[in-house]
């Protein structure tokens, strides 16, 4: 939970000078070569294509193109490519303020994750707010906490979390189904009763009023029109529309895990007056590791979150450029004696995420997290 967010002080005196020097850095490397930190054109192209991606499929089969039951299935699960590359690429860069300097076009297309059924508010304030600040943070980073399954040393283990590497693959699929039927709405009780909704500029009555009309609209125009309009049977849109959100659920399951659930990454409590061990950059990079970041198809795709790194360190610069910035972040490091953790791929990442899942899990492994 949340609760502890408003107390937690991070030690400035813990290595100052990395930050202060990466900045300059990356500030220099975009004055030398005289480059925005924003959108290029590749990203713009990419938001076309992402959103078709999600859109032009749907049209496919509203209009009849596609005609059987297996093709519409196969549209389905093609938006659900479409939804993550919407939510890791547009959606995620313009609600960080990181798509464009013009903060109405950041607002625009931050929206786009209402057009996937979901509430833009209560993700910038589970994201932005608690889990870029409080990374791995015991009862803050509300990422590392659920009531089904183990993501940190610091949660008390259960017995039924020994089978959790196993079981985790599933409910990873049920993500955006989650967020889509019930989180927004926990998320709105929760983030009004620790006054994080008057931060964004809403009362809880607002808020939630908001989330009711889009999830209504979602609703009526991805599940209820289909179901009236298509020449065959209600059920065969419900199990499209529900593999849709199970191939988007697993890949933004999967992509973030892999980036703070690992055995490389460390995982904090505070001490009573509040104050964390390092300085907030030292921190990120202890918490966070990059993967696959040599492969372009995959940065292209997930939006540079391979680059979890940089991104921690740098959400306000549009993700296209993190591929160059991390030569940098990595040399700075190196110079200033930080970690950085760099997974050569995306399998050995999971495979690392899945290894601690199951030391989390199994009551022998207890003894090495002290």
């Amino acid at each position: 939970m949340a609760s502890k967010a408003v107390r937690i002080k991070f030690n400035t005196k813990d290595r100052p000078e990395f930050i202060k020097d990466l900045r300059k850095r990356v500030d220099a490397y975009f004055k030398d070569n005289k480059i925005s930190k924003f959108a290029t054109v590749g990203m713009k192209v990419k938001t076309v294509f992402m959103i078709s991606l999600y859109y032009v499929p749907f049209i496919l089969i509203l209009t009849g193109v596609a005609y059987n039951g297996a093709f519409v299935l196969a549209m389905w699960a093609v938006m659900g490519l479409g939804m993550s590359g919407i939510g890791l690429t547009i959606m995620h860069d313009a609600n960080h303020g990181a798509y464009s300097k013009k903060p109405r076009v950041n607002n625009l297309l931050g929206y786009t994750m209402n057009l996937l059924g979901a509430y833009h508010i209560t993700w910038k304030i589970q994201h932005n707010v608690l889990h870029h600040t409080f990374t791995n943070v015991h009862q803050t980073d509300e990422d590392i906490s659920n009531e089904v399954m183990r993501f940190s040393p610091n949660e008390k283990r259960k017995s039924g979390y020994r089978l959790q590497m196993i079981y985790s693959i599933f409910l990873y699929g049920l993500l955006s189904l989650h967020r889509l039927i019930s989180k927004d709405f926990e998320q709105l009780s929760r983030y009004s009763k620790l006054n994080l909704l008057s931060g964004q500029g809403l009362t809880f009555k607002r808020a939630l009023l908001y989330s009711i009309l889009i999830k209504i609209g979602y609703y009526g125009l991805m599940l209820v029109l289909p179901m009236l309009i298509l020449p065959m049977a209600w059920w065969v849109t419900l199990v499209g529309f529900l593999l849709m959100h199970y191939v988007s659920g697993i890949i933004l399951a999967l992509v973030f895990q892999a980036a703070h659930i690992t055995d490389e990454t460390e995982f904090f409590k505070v001490d009573e007056s509040g104050t964390m061990e390092n300085s907030f950059a030292v921190h990120q990079m202890k918490t966070t590791t990059n993967f696959g970041t040599k492969s372009k198809m995959l940065t292209w795709f997930v939006g540079g979150l391979n680059h979890q790194v940089e991104h921690h360190l740098f959400p306000s610069i549009c993700h296209v450029h993190y591929s160059a910035i991390s030569k940098i972040v990595e040399q700075t490091a190196k110079d200033h004696d930080v970690v950085y953790n760099n997974e050569p791929t995306f399998f050995t990442a999971l495979r690392s995420h899945f290894k601690f899942m199951n030391k989390l899990g199994m009551s022998k492994y207890d003894s090495e997290f002290g």
